[in-house]
């Protein structure tokens, strides 16, 4: 079973304006027609259609051309989520299509609406994720979220691309949860101490090996000298 409709606007995967098409009974009654993107492909409806094209088009071209300065602004743009997180990423919450939303209008680039942030479910995971805007139905600008625990972690996620986590299956992927927490000054300053370190354990074993070393020397000193005694004695 279908149903034929005359498309308002374009609809992705579907048609543009002004195409005749057929699509489920569901989806035409659910989403096409209370979201004013098609009518019904009626007689009447189609010569309403055809009479409002000129006017349909003038206003969609308009429209268009305003999405496309908000796509400009959008362009490239990352916003920092902040959450909190398990160690091993996991949100103890979720990150929805509304919140992202409101993230890129507290950036104030520009004005967006929850129904033009596209995604298929909603985030749960700590990490950088590119989310598609859809401004108008022929205009679409990918913004990159970046869901972190802190605003450190998250200027470490946007330089290595990466999410910070720590995961517990190798001491490896431990160091470097650790290395990403870390920015290159410390790191340096951790290097620096452990070749310190390193150091001082080095002149300490050298220092206990010479007294090692002296304290064998008199031992055999000693075991000489009784040597010669007990001759002497003879």
């Amino acid at each position: 079973m279908s149903m034929d409709v005359i498309l308002l606007e374009r609809v992705e995967s579907l048609g543009n304006m002004g195409e005749k098409v057929r699509v489920k009974p569901g989806y035409a009654r659910n989403y096409l027609l209370p979201q004013g993107k098609a009518l019904r492909a009626t007689a009447d409806n189609i010569a309403y259609f055809e009479s409002q094209r000129a006017a349909l088009e003038k206003l969609n071209a308009e429209k268009r051309v305003e999405a496309e300065k908000i796509a400009k602004k959008l362009e490239g743009l990352k916003v920092s989520m902040i959450r909190n997180a398990a160690e091993g990423g996991q949100l103890y919450g979720s990150v929805t299509a509304r919140d992202i939303a409101d993230a890129i209008n507290a950036a104030g680039k520009a004005e967006v609406a929850r129904n033009m942030v596209v995604v298929n479910q909603n985030f749960k995971t700590i990490g950088l994720f590119e989310v598609p805007v859809v401004l108008h139905p022929e205009v679409k600008v990918a913004v990159t979220i970046n869901i972190a625990r802190s605003e450190e972690e998250a200027k470490v996620q946007a330089k290595t691309g990466k999410a910070v986590v720590v995961d517990y299956s190798g001491a490896s992927e431990t160091t470097d949860a650790k290395s990403a927490l870390l920015d290159a000054d410390a790191l340096a300053a951790e290097a620096a101490r452990n070749a310190e370190e390193s150091a001082e354990a080095a002149k300490d074993a050298a220092k206990s090996a010479a007294k090692s070393a002296k304290r064998a020397g008199k031992k055999a000193d000693k075991a000489e000298s009784d040597a010669e005694e007990d001759v002497a004695d003879e």
